[in-house]
């Protein structure tokens, strides 16, 4: 080729090269204050869009230079932009039934409780059954679990069953019992309790597998309610900038319900399901094979969720050493530890990831020490293991969640709901070890965050404040609970984006706002990376977007 040619191909094959980058972008975003959660480019006050993916970051020059005849044009007028904050443990299904069902969150007594199933009664025909969630006896000025009489007294025709706010425990009024055929001859199963009364008489409180007796005869909803529930949850998270979720063990049924709505084109979301725990499930995921990025990345099935232990607050948490509030416990297990390292090898052969449910310091030692023996058997090097909560840890434990690669999936804000009695649970001593995020930051760790909503609120900036505040919505205690465990707030923001993404497996498609990924943002009316830490629950979430299209927006603000 001739020397002349070759001086006339180069600016052609140079134009060809940067063609790509020049097509006009679908939608700019301008005059922001956009947090990338992107090292190499932190800040930027503009933002590309085009295919639904990131195509620009940078000054609001450039990225106009993007702008083509149908390109949308957002000014934000300097609020922030950070990338969609994913829930890295939340219950989908549970968070849509509790939409529809008693809400009794913030209860500050039995008798507010027994007042909103009342009024709900009042509203249904004798017979049906009534179901609520939310009560937390530790908010109540008698702290102990309720008995039914009152429930029943007032509540005598409908069978009652209201689950505690953990998940881990309900209670059940006299027509339920009797629904369920539960008398004083009935045993407790393996791995759970009935409260009792003196005389042996089931005092209505159900306590971890123990209520499998009561949910057995409780009407299920159909399917077209669960695909309700399922789609008015994803509705409710989006309002509150979320744009993922891990679902913290999915039903066959709800598995399947995603599946729908992702070939639907109906999703609309980031879901990172995890498979329930159960072997015909499980035997059917495992002869498939992972699912990851399905549905124009919308819906990932690759773990799988499994359970060692209950909640601190009904006294279910396995711990090593008895309760400092009840000498004759010290926990309950609901599975048997060679079923978690059974699945555990089963799904390292198979490209599954495993997520265990462990809050006490002798159910994270189990789920540690089965995790190791299955890596030990087959060694995978990229496996990502999880523990669900890792809320009171073992000194001796906290390193060994770096050295076996298994990242701690923590929900901030259990620690500002727990702070206030958690210390009567455990005593002192433990309480070192309780929700300590620095600790395992130090030790390597990442820390995926989450809420567990229903069991706490669905928005994720309660989490955001309380990792790296520890505080409560009241700014209490003063400088923190235990401030030696704080996060800083920037790892703090990584908690809720893109560590959640590497927890999934997602790193290379979300996380950070970075060219060439999935253009999940969401547009705040503060900046809550420098506002004062009592001011950011006030923050307000304008405007949610997935793939650069608005999933939600609120009324008159965003142009």
């Amino acid at each position: 080729m001739s020397r002349a040619l070759l001086l006339l191909l180069v600016p052609a094959i140079v134009a060809a090269q940067q063609q790509p980058q020049q097509q006009p972008a679908d939608l700019i975003v301008t005059n922001a204050r956009i947090y990338t959660v992107d090292e190499s480019h932190p800040l930027a006050d503009a933002m590309a869009v085009r295919g639904g993916k990131v195509q620009f970051v940078g000054s609001t020059r450039a990225a106009m230079a993007l702008r083509g005849a149908s390109t949308r044009v957002i000014d934000l007028n300097g609020r922030t932009v950070i990338p969609g904050m994913v829930d890295a443990h939340g219950h989908v299904d549970n968070l849509g039934l509790a939409l529809r069902t008693v809400d009794l969150t913030g209860t500050s007594s039995y008798d507010e409780v027994i007042a909103r199933v009342a009024a709900r009664a009042k509203t249904m025909q004798p017979g049906q059954w009534i179901i609520g969630r939310g009560w937390d006896q530790n908010d109540w000025g008698d702290t102990r679990f309720p008995t039914h009489e009152k429930l029943t007294a007032a509540v005598p025709n409908n069978p009652v069953y209201l689950t505690r706010v953990d998940g881990h425990a309900g209670l059940a009024n006299a027509s339920a019992l009797k629904a369920a055929n539960i008398t004083a001859q009935t045993r407790d199963p393996d791995g759970g309790h009935i409260e009792r009364t003196a005389n042996g008489s089931p005092a209505g409180v159900f306590i971890d597998n123990a209520q499998g007796l009561l949910r057995r005869v409780v009407p299920q909803p159909t399917r077209d309610e669960v695909k309700s529930e399922v789609q008015a949850a994803i509705a409710e998270a989006q309002k509150w900038g979320l744009t993922g979720v891990h679902d913290a063990g999915a039903s066959s049924q709800v598995l399947d319900i995603y599946e729908e709505l992702g070939k639907a084109g109906q999703l609309n979301f980031r879901m990172y399901a995890m498979i329930s725990d159960d072997s015909t499930t499980l035997a059917k995921w495992f002869a498939r094979g992972p699912l990851v990025g399905g549905y124009d990345n919308t819906l990932w099935i690759r773990s799988i969720k499994l359970y060692i232990d209950g909640a601190l607050g009904s006294r279910g948490a396995a711990l090593l050493d008895p309760y400092a509030d009840m000498a004759n416990t010290n926990g309950l297990l609901v599975s048997k530890p060679e079923h978690i390292g059974a699945v555990a090898a089963r799904a390292l052969k198979t490209g599954f990831q495993v997520n265990t449910h462990a809050i006490g310091d002798r159910g994270n030692r189990i789920v540690l020490d089965e995790y190791e023996k299955a890596l030990k058997t087959t060694p995978v090097a990229d496996h990502r293991f999880r523990v669900e909560h890792a809320q009171i840890i073992s000194p001796d434990d906290i390193p060994r969640f770096a050295e076996l690669g298994v990242i701690p999936s923590m929900q901030a804000s259990h620690q500002t709901s727990d702070m206030y009695w958690a210390g009567t649970r455990l005593g002192s001593t433990r309480l070192l070890g309780a929700y300590a995020w620095r600790s395992l930051l130090n030790n390597g760790s990442i820390i995926p965050n989450g809420s567990d909503f229903p069991v706490e609120q669905v928005n994720p900036l309660i989490s955001f404040h309380a990792a790296f505040s520890r505080q409560d919505a009241r700014d209490w205690p003063p400088n923190g609970w235990y401030p030696e465990q704080k996060m800083t707030r920037d790892e703090a923001l990584r908690s809720i984006t893109l560590w959640p993404a590497y927890a999934a497996f997602q790193e290379s498609v979300m996380g950070s706002l970075s060219p060439g990924k999935l253009a999940d943002f969401v547009v705040l009316d503060q900046d809550i990376m420098r506002v004062a830490p009592e001011q950011v629950l006030r923050t307000q979430v304008l405007a949610t977007y997935v793939g650069g299209k608005a999933v939600y927006e609120r009324k008159n603000v965003v142009p």
